[in-house]
């Protein structure tokens, strides 16, 4: 649980994160990805069974709504190719909290959380931090808004 003064330090961000990611004019693609790779090449299936951001590894990819996941192992990989619902991340890896606001924003991948057995990522810690304090109320917003904000 964040502390008051945390919880008001992360609040001052929420007016950056407004600005530098108004709501997309054009369509944004599915999965949120920078030079076709997602999570910034960050493995999903670790953030499960390692409980840490861990890095893919170029050579070992699967292809996910038009973008390239990498991962740590070749077992990660087999476990996400196998259930690829369970272990992506929700939203298309755009940031969760901004999805709930009705716009989409990039990711850190250090900014993640699993709730209910998903994979949840966020523009940064301290923005992690705001989803956390009403997580459920975010998701259910987010999925409201989910894939509409994509334009």
């Amino acid at each position: 649980m964040p502390t008051r003064r945390a919880f008001l330090a992360s609040a001052a961000a929420v007016p950056v994160v407004a600005l530098l990611n108004r709501p997309a004019m054009a369509a944004e693609p599915p999965v949120f990805a920078t030079d076709g790779i997602a999570i910034q090449g960050y493995d999903p299936v670790a953030y499960f069974t390692e409980g840490k951001p861990v890095e893919g590894s170029p050579d070992i990819t699967s292809d996910w709504n038009g973008a390239k996941l990498r991962f740590a192992s070749a077992e990660n990989k087999s476990t996400f190719d196998g259930n690829p619902e369970k272990y992506a991340p929700k939203y298309g890896g755009y940031c969760a909290y901004a999805v709930s606001k009705g716009y989409v924003a990039t990711t850190d991948p250090a900014a993640w959380s699993i709730h209910d057995d998903r994979l949840y990522l966020n523009y940064s810690k301290s923005v992690r931090a705001l989803w956390a304090v009403r997580k459920r109320h975010h998701i259910e917003e987010a999925d409201k808004n989910w894939p509409s904000v994509l334009g």
